[in-house]
């Protein structure tokens, strides 16, 4: 047992000392209470994004879809009768007539007769077919003149004008090519594989000359749809990492990055605009929007906030995300906070399911009737929430009350969508080629495929096919001079109805 000074004042120091130990403990003990709280957090987040269901309907792999059969839902009465899906109409038919060579009947032997036929369907597929396109230009030369000049002068008919003059390469060749590998992401040396198969050697370095000549001679058509782009009430942006082996002044494993610009969700004739550039900065976005007066959508990275004269309007499908991050990070299971933010944005995409095919005018006005009060609402639950400021929940309340005013500027104008999934959406086949093809060998090879992109999805987005689109252009580009009138050969203006 300690002592116990008689001094009154020495007391007094005692206890005041013991107090503030105490006070200590309790801070310590609480620090580390809220540290174990976030390492959960974390713990339960990291094993979710391990082990939970993704958004896929299907799982990803090439070597189990055999079992995927078993795992497919049964019809039933509630959900309706479903069946094999009719081949297309317009595939090419190829009819295989079958009789019987006696037909006899097997009771009394008597001859039978034709009463109808039976009709179905097999899906025919031939791997790649290559062949050879012959060109044979006569030459001319004047009888006369061979008579009579001392030289006789020999005319050759034109060959047709080419995207690549005296290479291998037909439209068709190069159309295919750029489709494997920017829309079925197909590297590039798995394509000289295949062609090795008809016997066809064409090196993986012709591919790849091929592919930067092409990305670099749309520029005019690139040009042409950037300057529509920027006419957009509205434009969506993002952007995603790329690796640039050489690239001047910087090492190969230094991030570049592909900046991706869209026209709105509801536009007639959407744009889709791939720019690389070698840095995330806002000098980026402000050299390619330069003095562009309208909305931009965007994730709220700091470097759009750089941007004069554009109002800025935010991704509700980010605030969502980060919510349900905080629901899997919980260690509680029961119904709580994050729920609650969850059923809040619920409700304001149930209105936007109502408004999707309502005029734009139609569509502002049933956001400021319905959607308007569940945000009023929301943002005062989010105001009075006390929760620990660095855990997943203290994240995305400061995520949202932060975008707030941007979140809020969709109610503005129809033509402006809730979130910016659609421009993600045209980023993903990027991210996925990327994933195969790694990195870019240089410069000119990133902006050759920011181009190449910027065309496949901008067919995409307008309901063209790639490859026809590719074909047409490479057929019909060549014979256009500078001065010449594009317009029909954009994307959203081409005609290919005479596509075989």
């Amino acid at each position: 047992m300690t002592d116990l000074p008689n001094d009154i004042e020495q007391l007094k120091a005692m206890l005041l000392a013991k107090d503030a130990l105490l006070q200590a403990k309790e801070e310590e003990v609480a620090a580390l209470k809220t540290q174990v709280q976030l390492l959960v957090e974390q713990l339960n987040l990291s094993q979710s994004k391990r082990f939970a269901a993704q958004s896929e309907k299907v799982a990803k792999g090439t070597f189990n879809e055999a079992e995927q059969q078993n795992a497919l839902p049964k019809p039933t009465a509630e959900r309706g009768k479903t069946g094999r899906k009719p081949l297309p109409a317009d595939l090419e038919r190829e009819v295989q007539r079958h009789t019987l060579n006696a037909p006899y009947c097997d009771c009394c032997d008597a001859p039978l007769h034709e009463c109808g036929k039976e009709v179905s369907e097999t899906l025919k597929i031939l791997p790649q077919r290559v062949s050879v396109i012959r060109h044979e230009r006569t030459k001319y030369a004047c009888r006369q003149c061979e008579q009579t000049a001392e030289t006789t002068k020999v005319v050759t008919a034109p060959k047709p004008a080419s995207m690549i003059p005296k290479s291998l390469g037909s439209p068709e060749a190069f159309a295919a090519v750029v489709t494997a590998k920017y829309v079925d992401a197909l590297p590039l040396y798995r394509q000289v594989d295949i062609l090795n198969r008809s016997g066809i050697d064409i090196s993986r370095a012709t591919l790849a000359n091929w592919c930067v000549q092409l990305g670099s001679k749309v520029q005019i058509i690139i040009d042409a749809m950037k300057a529509q782009l920027l006419t957009e009430r509205l434009i969506c942006a993002d952007e995603t990492t790329v690796q640039v082996l050489r690239e001047e002044d910087r090492q190969a494993q230094t991030k570049s990055y592909m900046w991706v610009y869209r026209s709105g969700e509801f536009t007639d004739n959407p744009v889709v605009i791939y720019d690389y550039h070698p840095s995330r900065a806002g000098a980026c976005v402000r050299d390619f929007l330069g003095d562009y007066q309208g909305y931009l959508l965007s994730d709220g990275y700091s470097a759009y906030d750089t941007l004069e004269g554009v109002t800025q309007a935010g991704c509700m499908a980010h605030v969502r995300r980060k919510f349900i991050d905080a629901q899997k990070a919980s260690p509680s299971k029961k119904a709580g906070k994050p729920e609650k933010a969850l059923s809040f944005i619920g409700k304001l995409y149930a209105v936007e399911r109502r408004a999707k095919d309502l005029s734009a005018e139609a569509r502002q006005q049933l956001r400021m009737q319905e959607s308007l009060p569940i945000l009023n609402d929301f943002k005062q639950w989010l105001d009075s929430m006390q929760v620990l400021p660095k855990g997943a929940l203290g994240k995305a309340i400061t995520y949202a009350i932060n975008q707030w005013p941007k979140l809020l500027t969709y109610l503005e104008d129809g033509r402006i969508s809730i979130d910016n999934n659609v421009t993600e959406r045209d980023i993903r086949p990027f991210t996925t080629g990327r994933k195969n093809w790694m990195f870019s060998t240089s410069v000119g090879g990133a902006k050759a495929s920011a181009n190449l992109y910027s065309l496949v999805m901008t067919c995409r987005a307008n309901d063209i096919n790639p490859y026809f689109y590719f074909r047409h252009l490479f057929t019909e580009l060549p014979k256009r001079s500078q001065a010449d009138d594009i317009s029909d050969l954009m994307p959203w203006n081409v005609d290919l109805s005479d596509v075989e």
